[in-house]
């Protein structure tokens, strides 16, 4: 099978198993430019407490490393924008826990691409010391935009990014090296705690990272930056313009169930431990924890009377 016919069969199976798009990148050293900038990001704090960042650069430089044997990043977009905006939860977190959604995807790729030549490799989605927007970028699916997602042209920003690291080489395609954010600052403007800049992005100040990565009590002002989540930010999504021809999810599983769908504040409130390990049994929701939730909850409604 010619390098194209493989690259062309890869796509087309990728799509026909609920991916948005699929791109193909070599499995080369991360750029010394994007690795310094990295670097520089962490040393200088504007993870938090995600120590996890800094472990593994190695790996997280050199996917050969990683996986013994990686010759190729085959990357993929998973569209998960939902039918309805739920009040509450963050787009991405409606539905069922994203890691496994893409993840079991990523596997089924990788058995079809072996019933086309030989192949071995390692899934991968939010789960490993991987560079995953700029291997996106690597693989032709699009641009980083000032909000610091990846920003696929006419289709938006809302997607899981999964990877396949395999041994084989198909063709390659082109990077994606031109941002189509032009002088538009409305991630910007938007963002209420003020984490993103023209200058770049303190994870400390994100909601997101607050409500779901930080373990400690809320800074005093953050109810009040809480907008209509108490569970992850999507300001910065909401204002982009890209998003405006975003089409909702096919992918079931990625869908809210009725009960989620009938939460009320009162609801919320008086959330047991018990609700909540049925609202959100195999959700990433539960990453955050109940008690941290709970304090979440609180704090947003509180400034909501």
């Amino acid at each position: 099978m010619e390098r194209h016919e493989l690259a062309e069969y890869i796509k087309a199976e990728a799509l026909s198993i609920g991916f948005t798009v699929c791109g193909i990148a070599p499995a080369n050293e991360v750029a010394p430019g994007e690795a310094l900038r990295y670097q520089e990001w962490t040393g200088a704090g504007m993870h938090g407490t995600m120590s996890y960042l800094e472990r593994n650069n190695d790996k997280r430089m050199n996917p050969a490393l990683l996986v013994e044997g990686c010759r190729s990043i085959i990357v993929v977009a998973m569209n998960y924008t939902p039918r309805q905006q739920l009040h509450g939860i963050s787009d991405y977190a409606q539905g069922c826990d994203y890691h496994h959604a893409v993840k079991k995807r990523l596997y089924t790729l990788l058995k079809r691409i072996n019933e086309k030549v030989p192949a071995k490799g390692r899934a991968f989605c939010d789960s490993a010391p991987v560079l995953e927007r700029y291997w996106a970028v690597q693989a032709g699916l699009g641009w980083i935009g000032r909000n610091r997602q990846l920003i696929i042209p006419g289709k938006g920003t809302k997607f899981f990014i999964g990877e396949l690291l395999v041994d084989i080489e198909p063709e390659y395609d082109t990077p994606f090296t031109t941002p189509h954010c032009g002088n538009c600052t409305r991630c910007i403007d938007s963002c209420p705690s003020k984490a993103l800049t023209l200058n770049g992005f303190d994870a400390r100040r994100c909601l997101s990272y607050l409500t779901i990565e930080y373990r400690g009590e809320l800074p005093e002002n953050c109810g009040e930056m809480m907008q209509n989540h108490f569970y992850g930010c999507d300001s910065c999504q909401s204002a982009c313009p890209h998003n405006r021809n975003a089409q909702p999810t096919e992918i079931e599983e990625l869908q809210p169930q009725e009960e989620l769908l009938n939460m009320t504040p009162e609801k919320w409130i008086a959330l047991t431990r018990e609700q909540y390990k049925s609202l959100f049994r195999h959700s990433a929701v539960e990453r955050c924890g109940y008690e941290q939730l709970m304090r979440n909850i609180n704090e947003y409604y509180r400034t909501k009377k």
